[in-house]
């Protein structure tokens, strides 16, 4: 698969044969997240990082806020930019409390990408040189559209990260996608595992008459499984997330889970460090944001996706 994502990257002009370890002598880059420590879904930017830095000869390094705060990841920001790397990968998980330290990190002279969240249009606003991830309403009101064409009319979103405004607008885009105010449909699980499968089950047993259940990546999906399981729901309440993660994939395998929604991190995470290297070593850069997803995953197309599920999908 790595040679086949390299092949098919220097075919459209993303690798070129002259990236070498030879002209990256000094080069480092440097990924921030809004990531907690406890959020494996991770790991596969990790991965991607990992790979594209071996690939161009770049230093590359991770950086994330451990309890996710998005304060602690303003100030992350601050100390990247001030270790003068070459360039900065980060999310814009919140708008207003990132904006000052990516301008800032501009200001300096420092290329910056935004990846994952925040929109095109905000990464321009901050002066990020482009945006490479997935339109987090439009992947919403995909899966509301292909949910309500298999006739649904009422869901629950279950919403790990209320503090990330951006993940939100997938609940939003699936409400509208099925053409149903968000109202109360959502909620604010948090993290933890029992809480999250605790709140799913307590909801489902006060809207009885819910036909689906949305959640926003394994940190949601994994505990809403078992929470299905234990209520007697798991492979009769429709069932679609955003993400993959080896729970997932198990759950659209056995029938539990009906889609999962691949935005591809590790070509979240893999794109901006060989952007960076040839923008850095060539001046050369891609005219245009790269949506790494929306993809539906489902039963039928598992067999590869499995293999590399958690690692490089």
């Amino acid at each position: 698969m790595k040679k086949l994502i390299f092949a098919g990257l220097a075919a459209l002009g993303l690798v070129s044969a002259a990236v070498s370890p030879v002209l990256a002598a000094g080069e480092r880059i440097v990924l921030v997240s809004h990531a907690p420590d406890s959020d494996s879904w991770w790991n596969t930017i990790k991965n991607g990082l990992t790979l594209a830095g071996k690939q161009t000869g770049v230093e590359v390094e991770y950086r994330n806020p451990p309890s996710g705060d998005i304060g602690d990841m303003a100030r992350i920001i601050d100390q990247a930019a001030a270790s003068k790397p070459q360039g900065i990968i980060t999310t814009l998980a919140d708008f207003d409390v990132l904006k000052g330290p990516i301008e800032n990190a501009v200001a300096k002279g420092i290329p910056v990408i935004i990846i994952n969240s925040g929109t095109p249009e905000q990464a321009a606003e901050v002066g990020a040189l482009m945006y490479i991830g997935q339109p987090e309403y439009d992947a919403g009101l995909a899966a509301g559209q292909r949910a309500k064409r298999d006739g649904i009319g009422s869901f629950l979103c279950v919403n790990h990260v209320v503090s990330n405004p951006v993940v939100g607008e997938r609940c939003r885009g699936f409400a509208d996608g099925l053409g149903v105010p968000l109202g109360t449909s959502m909620i604010d699980s948090g993290q933890d595992p029992s809480e999250i499968k605790n709140k799913v089950k307590a909801y489902l047993s006060a809207n009885p008459k819910t036909e689906a259940v949305l959640t926003l990546g394994p940190t949601s999906a994994d505990p809403t499984i078992e929470a299905l399981k234990e209520n007697g729901m798991a492979g009769t309440l429709y069932f679609g997330t955003f993400d993959l993660g080896t729970e997932i994939v198990k759950g659209i395998k056995s029938g539990i889970i009906k889609w999962g929604i691949d935005q591809q991190p590790f070509l979240q995470a893999y794109l901006p460090v060989i952007v960076l290297a040839n923008y850095n070593r060539f001046g050369v850069l891609p005219g245009n944001n790269i949506n790494s997803g929306p993809g539906f995953i489902t039963k039928d197309g598992l067999a590869f996706v499995e293999k590399y599920a958690g690692e490089y999908r």
